[in-house]
């Protein structure tokens, strides 16, 4: 199978192109290395891609149509997985045009080449975050996503909605996936555990939002990948039981799922930190701070769909994901 993997050098994108790598699958990577964070990370992550057999880079922008257009009409792709996206709910507060470019006018670039080159399933990167305001726990797929709280969020929501007109209209098979609070080694330097981590080693304060009470669903980047590639060779159908008249958010006539991917096992914040201080040998210097605006309080995923149709429920316990993690950024800066 030949797979075009969109943010390839981003932190999921590395990882779920070495898992196709190792069975034997084609990839093309394709990411504009943007300065968000870090783009010595994204080079270092690259290196470990760019010695393996049937990988190739691809370096420009999903905004950049002609060129997404010609590579996936001179490739002839099987399978696209979309991971390429402006991240982050606070950074969407102060530059909004960053998630239209990329987002919206990338995500329609991109349906549009996989509509036009006949691929057979589009995968795409969705979030939790598109549950808002829903207090009913545990999120399910199957609840309504109307009131998102962050532009990132509402970019998100749009691209499934997005993608299920392109199956609608154009029977192209798209599978979103909602993740939820993705850690691990290789993660991003913006998000909480990278974080905590370098401040508690530098000695420096780590700023607890909600006194440390909010709940996350931490889910380790070995599940998230073995859950990607596994929907992947999942191609959807139309569901015939589908109702207009009582409709489920999550399936359709057409061919389009939606699931999400998370541990199943919400964790507290001030729980994480305790495990994080363990595995480290440190003690952090908190500093508590009310909840930011565009946050929620807890996340926590129902992922009974995900095990009924593809066999796999996330597992890692935070435990052992933080201990790896920590592992990782030692040996990776040399601390």
């Amino acid at each position: 199978m030949k797979y075009l993997v969109t943010g390839a050098a981003g932190f999921i994108g590395m990882h779920v192109s070495t898992a196709l790598l190792d069975r034997g699958d084609e990839v093309i990577g394709l990411d504009n290395l943007n300065p968000y964070y870090s783009v010595q990370l994204k080079h270092d992550r690259l290196a470990r891609l760019t010695g393996c057999p049937g990988f190739r880079f691809a370096e420009f922008d999903l905004v950049n149509r002609d060129r997404l257009t010609q590579l996936c009409a001179d490739e002839r792709f099987d399978v696209v997985i979309n991971l390429a996206a402006q991240a982050g709910v606070r950074y969407s507060m102060t530059n909004p045009h960053a998630y239209v470019d990329s987002n919206l006018v990338g995500f329609v670039n991109i349906l549009e080449a996989c509509r036009h080159q006949g691929v057979k399933h589009l995968v795409f990167a969705s979030s939790s975050s598109v549950y808002g305001a829903n207090t009913t726990l545990p999120f399910s797929i199957h609840h309504n996503v109307d009131h998102p709280l962050s532009l990132y969020a509402a970019t998100k929501k749009a691209n499934e909605l997005m993608a299920h007109t392109y199956s609608n209209l154009y029977n192209l098979p798209t599978t979103g996936l909602r993740f939820f609070t993705v850690y691990g080694p290789w993660g991003r330097p913006d998000m909480a555990m990278w974080l905590f981590t370098r401040a508690i080693l530098e000695g420096r304060p780590i700023d607890v939002f909600n006194n440390g009470q909010m709940r996350r669903d931490f889910t380790y980047v070995d599940d998230i990948v073995q859950g990607i590639v596994r929907v992947a060779d999942n191609v959807p159908t139309g569901n015939a039981a589908w109702s207009g008249d009582r409709p489920d958010p999550a399936t359709s006539r057409a061919p389009y799922r939606i699931y999400n991917i998370g541990n199943n096992q919400p964790v507290e914040l001030s729980h994480m930190i305790q495990t994080l201080e363990r595995a480290l040998g440190v003690a952090a210097v908190k500093n508590y701070l009310p909840m930011q605006p565009g946050d929620v309080p807890s996340t926590y995923a129902d992922v009974d769909d995900l095990t009924r149709d593809v066999g796999f429920r996330p597992s890692t316990p935070i435990e052992v994901g933080i201990g790896r993690f920590v592992d990782w950024y030692r040996d990776y800066h040399k601390v």
